[in-house]
């Protein structure tokens, strides 16, 4: 028996564009419910929410029942933090702040088994094997791993060439939060220019063959990504789903409330 098939791999090179919902309450209960939603995939985030091993394993549990695909972004991309989420049995991680090609080739052999990558060994632990219940587990999983690098600045627009081209590399994801900030325009990744530098990265990445990747809240904006190529655009969150909702229930029984401003876009991605 092989490592499971990785469908969202499948789907971002040969299939429809995927429709994503990012994570960050942290919490497997959220996490179930809404998985029954209909979203193809979840980004389960290590980086800016509150996780940890123990709290993505939960939502990767409560999660299982339903073919909504699991993404989990680390808090760093190093290769011991990869390996413990591969062990967890994540079969796609997303790698925040790549800059370089050097960069996005050491988060693939981060995620490969030798003499591919450096991937430590441990699958008689892990829930990826289903603990050593899967034979030929070691033999296919690399296969089956898909590797999303995160471009988040202007030197990684600039090297974007050599991280797209990065054999293993399988698709590119735009963070628009840190790009419009580093970019000087921070908390307006609506900005014209901003959004020239993220629509040219989307086409440089289709024209390539590899999959680009977005979140983005403006439903505008999501649509026009789509329409350039993307192939998994996240929507929006958890977190400003329950605030949005919350606010608009408050205020329609309490008139005194005050309106709350929001930003534009999301704002801590």
């Amino acid at each position: 028996m092989a490592a499971p098939k990785n469908q969202f791999k499948e789907q971002i090179k040969n299939g429809p564009a995927q429709i994503g919902l990012w994570l960050g309450l942290a919490n497997s209960y959220t996490a179930e419910l809404l998985a029954g939603a209909g979203f193809d995939w979840f980004l389960i985030d290590a980086e800016h929410a509150p996780n940890d091993l123990q709290t993505i394993l939960g939502q990767l549990q409560a999660m299982a029942p339903y073919s909504v695909a699991p993404i989990v972004r680390p808090p760093w991309p190093d290769h011991v933090r990869i390996k413990q989420l591969l062990d967890l049995g994540v079969q796609t991680i997303l790698a925040p702040m790549v800059e370089t090609g050097e960069q996005a080739a050491q988060v693939v052999a981060a995620t490969r088994y030798p003499p591919q990558g450096i991937r430590g060994i441990g699958s008689a632990l892990a829930r990826a094997s289903a603990f050593n219940r899967t034979p030929e587990y070691l033999q296919t999983a690399n296969d089956e791993i898909c590797v999303l690098v995160q471009v988040e600045t202007p030197k990684g627009v600039e090297n974007l060439d050599e991280i797209i081209n990065t054999d293993g590399v399988d698709g590119v994801f735009i963070g628009p939060s840190d790009l419009s900030a580093s970019m000087g325009h921070i908390g307006n990744p609506a900005h014209p220019d901003v959004q020239a530098t993220i629509e040219d990265a989307i086409n440089r990445i289709v024209a390539a063959d590899k999959a680009a990747g977005i979140l983005i809240a403006d439903r505008t904006l999501a649509r026009r990504y789509l329409e350039l190529g993307a192939k998994f655009v996240a929507v929006g969150s958890d977190t400003a789903l329950l605030m949005k909702a919350s606010d608009e229930l408050a205020r329609s029984f309490k008139d005194d409330l005050p309106e709350v401003a929001k930003p534009s876009g999301p704002s801590v991605y």
